[in-house]
């Protein structure tokens, strides 16, 4: 892949997310340096769920995106780009937009079955961590089938033997209600 600019490279990287090819992921990480840091909307701290601390890990979060999050659509004409010598980095809006039918229902009940048997939390939490999901699936399932997610993405490239590459990226959902994840000290 020829990534001559920084905006190419962005460019590959939407070809990528578009095309959504899992027999092209190995051609497709070679957009990445060998310890690219890349966190998913799941990481929560280096090397743990979805932030991957270098390129062979972040393959996972590429083929799973591509398996099943969505489709995944950077806002390019408003990206903010910079360059400074051999180092870039970028912000971008995008969305992620995917089709959750009313099965969605089934899948719930079934996460329900394998969470109950796997969590090893009180029964209180687990009671309130099903019922907080539960209620969310039937909000959100009554709202429409057509799930379109707003999305911010950030990435530094650097320039290495003349061609482009991401050393870092973050994908992250804006919230505006309490996030999801929180310490209980």
């Amino acid at each position: 892949m020829n990534n001559s600019t920084p905006q190419e490279l962005i460019q590959a990287f939407q070809l990528g997310y578009t095309q959504r090819d899992v027999t092209k992921v190995e051609a497709f990480m070679e957009l990445f340096t060998e310890d690219a840091e890349v966190i998913g909307t799941n990481g929560q701290k280096p090397g743990v769920d979805e932030w991957y601390t270098n390129r062979d890990g972040a393959r996972e979060l590429v083929e799973g995106d591509w398996e099943s999050w969505g489709d995944l659509r950077l806002d390019l004409d408003t990206a903010n780009i910079h360059q400074n010598g051999d180092i870039a980095w970028m912000a971008a809006t995008a969305t992620v937009s995917k089709t959750i039918g009313k099965d969605n229902f089934q899948s719930y009940l079934d996460f329900i079955r394998d969470y109950m048997d796997q969590s090893t939390l009180p029964a209180e939490q687990k009671l309130h961590y099903i019922l907080r999901g539960g209620t969310n699936t039937i909000y959100e399932l009554n709202r429409g089938e057509n799930f379109i997610w707003v999305l911010r993405f950030t990435a530094v490239m650097v320039c290495q033997a003349g061609y482009w590459k991401f050393a870092q990226m973050n994908f992250s959902f804006p919230t505006i209600y309490f996030p999801d994840v929180r310490v209980i000290e």
